[in-house]
């Protein structure tokens, strides 16, 4: 245990240890509270008796519970701090009026040779978790403030809280050990707050647009619905070897010709590619089908989403973000979001016009690129999609802070989405770019089963050239097609990246409560 535990831990340990040998269990079962501390902030001084009287006589019990942050001794004084998920609020305790909750009832002695303010003072410590009940009353420094009258003990902890209690600053601490991040940082704490009301909210909007919530499976037969490479794990009972979903877009798709018309499932994806500050390999995803609706449809009920999500969450409306040359750019949300054509923006960054390249034109991509001097790593194995979209990223994307829709994709870059019925080289697919990241991506669906089989084909031979992150054939959606499906818009929604931006984080580990990290030995 010397080798687990700090000597500060195996102190704690012992008081741990006497505590069970005085009948006073270290780990209750549970505890009776009547208020948050949140409802008593701001309680008028007009309401609470004076100290004097409450030490003559406690009335207006009220109960509390939380973990102690502050424990501070004056002999026959002891103040403490206590903390919920809500407020702090300080805590005393007197000598003379000290009673603790035991299996036998409430106490003033716990021992003969201990009493119950003693055992408050020396086995209570820094990050223990106590209830509490007694009276309120402001201090002559105007704190509020419980007096104790009872006391019951809930958690011993044996590893100490952070030395440096105003917050933690190892990047990898607060990844790995968020817990204590959520405990010493107040920003951090309200900013996975501020992701559940997101949520919330988010779910209210749909249900406000008469969009119905849907659950679909996460392993899967094939790793269809994106161009990504896909976690591959075994199924025991199948022997069979299948895919943690790239998005679930295709079952989504498969319950329109069910009858579904509006539907959104709150998705884990997973794409087994490289981690970075705006990737990681398990994220989160709202995506939802509207039959009926077209690309630009879902261009107008996107930009609608985001600027009332911001009403409801009472965000300001500009928000200042970190462009990706360090420069502070104050981003107005609520301002007409701008629209992009795809094609000529990226001739217009690189020279190059895409419209002039088409399926088996790899090597004469391959070049132009090389002739501008851009560099991507694994060139020589990509499909011309790929590599057009890694030209995109490389060169135009970084460019675009402000809230803006891009669209007019070539046709052999989304093997789902609809053609044109205006141009038959391009679909109808736009993405809403904040800051050089994607945040959503829509289109409206490409629902001819003759099609779509043909374009799975085709990114067959995308796969069998090596190319990892084509997508790969699903025709079990294909037949599902085949049954008749209605004409229908698609959008994916990055929440994870979203709340990442409009927080002011850089990284997506920081809205993340628990982020995947590499095993550590024990310390």
């Amino acid at each position: 245990m010397a080798q687990i535990y700090s000597e500060e831990s195996l102190t704690r340990i012992e008081k741990l240890k006497k505590m069970r040998a005085l009948g006073i269990e270290p780990y209750a079962q549970s505890f009776k509270r009547t208020h948050k501390i949140c409802a008593l902030i701001g309680t008028s001084p007009e309401t609470l008796r004076p100290i004097e009287t409450i030490i003559e006589s406690s009335t207006n019990f009220i109960s509390l519970a939380g973990r102690i942050t502050l424990h501070r001794s004056f002999g026959k004084i002891l103040f403490m701090t206590i903390m919920d998920g809500t407020a702090k609020v300080q805590v005393m305790f007197s000598r003379e009026n000290c009673s603790i909750v035991t299996k036998e009832g409430v106490k003033k002695e716990v021992s003969n040779e201990l009493t119950a303010y003693k055992f408050s003072e020396k086995l209570v410590d820094i990050g223990d978790w106590i209830g509490v009940s007694g009276e309120l009353f402001y201090t002559h420094k105007g704190e509020l403030t419980l007096f104790a009258k009872e006391f019951t003990f809930l958690s011993k902890a044996v590893r100490p809280l952070p030395e440096k209690w105003h917050g933690l600053s190892d990047e990898e601490t607060l990844y790995r050990e968020r817990y204590l991040d959520l405990i010493t940082n107040e920003e951090t704490y309200n900013r996975f707050l501020l992701r559940s009301k997101f949520m919330k909210a988010l779910r209210d909007f749909y249900e406000e647009n008469d969009f119905l919530e849907v659950e679909t499976p996460i392993l899967w037969n094939s790793a269809s619905g994106a161009a990504a490479k896909p976690f591959i794990t075994h199924h025991n009972d199948y022997d069979l070897d299948v895919f943690l979903r790239i998005s679930p877009e295709t079952a989504l798709k498969k319950a329109t010709v069910g009858r579904f018309e509006r539907i959104f499932e709150i998705a884990k994806d997973f794409r087994n590619e490289g981690s970075d500050p705006s990737h990681l390999q398990e994220f989160t995803m709202v995506e939802h089908y509207a039959v009926y609706w077209s690309y630009e449809d879902n261009m107008d009920f996107a930009e609608k989403m985001v600027k009332a999500l911001f009403q409801k969450l009472w965000l300001p409306p500009v928000i200042c973000i970190e462009d990706k040359e360090w420069n502070a750019r104050d981003v107005d949300f609520m301002k007409d979001w701008e629209r992009i054509d795809y094609s000529e923006r990226i001739k217009a960054d690189t020279t190059i016009d895409i419209r002039e390249f088409s399926i088996g034109e790899e090597d004469k991509m391959r070049k132009a690129i090389l002739d501008i001097w851009v560099k991507i790593d694994g060139i020589e194995k990509m499909s011309l999609a790929v590599m057009i979209d890694y030209l995109y990223k490389k060169k135009t994307r970084p460019q675009i802070v402000w809230p803006a829709f891009i669209f007019n994709y070539p046709k052999f870059m989304q093997p789902l989405a609809r053609t044109s019925d205006t141009n038959p080289y391009i679909v109808e697919q736009f993405q809403l770019l904040i800051n050089g990241w994607e945040i959503v991506k829509a289109y409206s669906e490409l629902v001819d089963p003759i099609d779509q089989r043909e374009r799975f084909e085709e990114q067959a031979k995308a796969i069998e050239a090596g190319d990892e992150e084509a997508t790969s054939a699903d025709y079990d959606f294909v037949r599902a097609m085949e049954y008749g499906m209605p004409p229908q818009s698609w959008l994916g929604f990055g929440i994870d990246r979203f709340l990442t931006l409009i927080t002011g984080q850089k990284n997506l580990r920081d809205v993340i409560l628990f982020p995947l990290m590499k095993p550590k030995s024990e310390e």
